[in-house]
């Protein structure tokens, strides 16, 4: 069976920048900073006391009356895999349910829903535990709950891999169609822990800025002075669609997907290989996968995340795969607005990858004000950019030495 060609026909998205695509995507062009002081949680002791928080959410508004019996991420999932759906204009009525797939991925899953009902069986009792605790914890709730409301009987499972997690999730619902496993895949991520667990623990890793006076420049991949990452909340979802169905019911088409590469560190369960080897080899396989020359990809959406090792291993990957090359990449990292959305990283930024490959704009890397020799390329400071997009590189970097690579391809019928 002849590989067949996979295109983005759907897009679906809610993070600190917005409650749907056109926000999120306004932002992002704008250069705009997500990042505020913590509003939800008690922030007295913890060491980074910012996020980039979804604000104003009303779940049972944009969900209905099951809201209730979702965590918070798998919350955020729903309202972008409906958004992805409608945005589509594929009509599930219509449809052959059996050849439509869920593949979404997330890091951690029901954080808010564990801490929540720990505390309740701490200070209540066992008895007083909900019901729905297990069905809200778990992190394939995701992927269950979006083929429940959607219908979708085809292949359905999640990923976690940290932050590599809905980047591995893309790559599979890829290969799904490619392959002729099924013809349609919503796929992407979700992610919901700004909780207090999970900014202390990450706190105290020395893994996040400490930039609290200063939230909206706290994010700065690649400048001299970053000091770890933003916490950002959300999801971000696509619908992956086989080409020749997608013509065949005149749908819109934002980009193709062209290539699929991961690999693993084997070197340290959070710090990346000083080289990036493990990257630069993801990168290599996503091209050899689309079968395209280094020379013809244009920009690269950096896992970016405003951590001294990780900006720089990146750099040295991206400069190791493309060499001289390199000089003429843009690169930008969506983490200098968003924040860091952790397993849904990877579906929010192909969202916006392949906005810009349709829009032949690239947004820019905000609060870059200092230039790092570490890190020596054109990291698009500060404002968007007009680019004529040809391949695109999207880069996902997680705990465990997890690295994923998309090739993504301006689509011109």
């Amino acid at each position: 069976m002849s590989r067949r060609r996979v295109v983005v026909t759907g897009l679906g998205a809610i993070c600190g920048l917005g409650h749907d695509v056109p926000a999120v995507w306004a932002g992002a062009k704008a250069g705009r900073s997500s990042a505020r002081a913590l509003t939800r949680i008690e922030q007295t002791e913890l060491g980074s006391r910012i996020a980039c928080e979804v604000r104003d959410f009303d779940a049972e508004k944009s969900i209905g009356h099951g809201a209730k019996k979702l965590d918070l991420f798998c919350q955020y999932g729903v309202v972008a895999a409906d958004e992805a759906v409608r945005d589509s204009g594929i009509d599930p009525a219509r449809e052959d349910l059996g050849r439509c797939g869920v593949i979404t991925g997330s890091g951690i899953g029901g954080l808010s829903e564990l801490e929540s009902q720990h505390t309740v069986l701490m200070e209540r009792g066992a008895r007083r535990v909900s019901p729905f605790f297990i069905p809200r914890l778990m992190i394939n709730a995701l992927s269950g709950n979006i083929s429940i409301r959607h219908g979708f009987r085809g292949p359905n499972y999640i990923t976690a891999s940290a932050c590599a997690s809905s980047s591995h999730a893309l790559g599979l619902a890829f290969r799904a169609i490619r392959d002729g496993e099924c013809d349609l895949c919503l796929t992407g991520g979700a992610e919901a822990t700004i909780t207090r667990l999970a900014m202390a623990g990450f706190s105290n890793m020395k893994a996040m800025s400490t930039r609290n006076d200063d939230p909206e420049r706290a994010s700065r991949p690649f400048d001299k002075d970053r000091d770890g990452f933003v916490m950002g909340e959300g999801a971000g979802m696509l619908v992956f669609e086989d080409l020749a169905r997608a013509r065949k019911r005149g749908a819109r088409i934002y980009a193709e997907v062209k290539g699929f590469g991961m690999t693993a560190d084997a070197h340290h369960i959070t710090a990346p290989t000083p080289e990036g080897q493990g990257p630069a080899d993801a990168m290599r396989l996503a091209l050899r996968d689309g079968n395209v020359d280094p020379e013809r990809v244009n920009y690269i959406n950096a896992h970016g995340t405003s951590t001294p090792l990780n900006d720089a291993a990146e750099s040295r990957a991206i400069r190791t795969v493309f060499g001289v090359h390199a000089d003429r990449l843009c690169v930008s990292s969506s983490k200098s607005m968003v924040g860091h959305l952790l397993g849904a990283s990877g579906g929010l930024e192909l969202a916006l990858c392949a906005l810009m490959a349709r829009e032949g704009v690239v947004h820019p890397t905000i609060n870059y004000e200092t230039r790092d020799p570490e890190c020596d390329l054109d990291y698009v400071p500060n404002e968007a950019r007009p680019l004529k997009v040809d391949h695109v590189l999207s880069n996902s970097l997680g705990f465990g030495g997890h690295n994923v690579s998309i090739l993504l391809a301006r689509f011109d019928g």
